[in-house]
């Protein structure tokens, strides 16, 4: 009778919540294929409870789904996990994607996928890290903590256009003296566009930022660039900044996106 060796890492979990039979078993096999434990749910009630019971590394979720669709089910999941959401569905409406990102996806796929392709974006996803901050149990007691100043960014580590500052060590960002909340995503793209000031970045550029992609790594599609439109537009929502009249990211058609002027800096 052989011993199991504990040093070996139990395999990760993945939860499939899609009401179409043969879909989910394509993506139950995708993911065990990868090495994941695979549970397939085929509605948001028994999705939400899998993610309660089962602690996923990673969850995709239809949208169009009988009881609560995609979009609900996807903010009761956040509301309770830093699972990596994956909205899957054959919806490829920009206004859809930007929903999606907005309540807390990571990924949004539009069916049908290619499983080789879909597979490769979950792993440079997982590559990733988490842009959450990792929850403790609350103890029965508060322990004192000694007073202490907060640790100082390294030289180089701050970024500032305007009154927008972006701390690359702690990865906060503040707009005058409050903090903006960004997504990992969120935070990768606008410290890369402070990173290149006024030198334009292509959809394409960003998408690979995105994705955690080297440079020329990787093909681009429509839809990463469509989820970079999306991501933008939700960049510049928490930092009130509106499109039309942008202080702190305009679009230079045709490409992508830049920095606007900083008219402190002209003077």
């Amino acid at each position: 009778m052989s011993t199991p060796n504990p040093t070996v890492a139990p395999a990760p979990t993945a939860v499939i919540v899609e009401d179409d039979p043969a879909v989910r078993d394509l993506l139950v096999e995708v993911f065990e294929s990868a090495g994941f434990v695979a549970i397939g749910v085929e509605n948001g009630f028994d999705g939400v409870e899998a993610v309660r019971t089962h602690h996923p590394r990673i969850t995709t979720i239809d949208v169009n789904m009988p009881g609560i669709d995609g979009f609900e089910t996807a903010k009761r999941v956040r509301a309770i996990s830093e699972t990596y959401i994956v909205l899957v569905t054959a919806r490829a409406e920009e206004s859809d994607a930007v929903l999606g990102l907005s309540i807390g996806a990571d990924d949004y796929v539009t069916k049908p996928f290619r499983p080789r392709e879909f597979r490769a974006r979950v792993e440079a996803m997982l590559r990733r890290p988490r842009g959450f901050a990792q929850r403790e149990a609350p103890s029965a007691l508060p322990v004192p903590q000694p007073a202490h100043e907060p640790e100082a960014a390294p030289d180089g580590w701050t970024l500032r256009h305007r009154d927008v500052r972006v701390d690359a060590y702690t990865r906060t960002v503040h707009r005058s003296d409050a903090e903006v909340v960004l997504t990992r995503t969120e935070f990768d793209l606008l410290r890369t566009l402070l990173e290149s000031q006024r030198r334009p970045r292509s959809k394409e550029d960003l998408a690979l930022v995105a994705r955690g992609d080297a440079p020329g790594a990787a093909y681009v599609s429509d839809f990463d660039k469509r989820a970079i439109e999306a991501h933008i537009t939700n960049l510049r929502r928490k930092l009130g900044d509106p499109a039309a009249e942008p202080r702190y990211i305009e679009t230079v058609r045709g490409v992508g996106y830049r920095l606007t002027v900083d008219d402190r800096a002209e003077r």
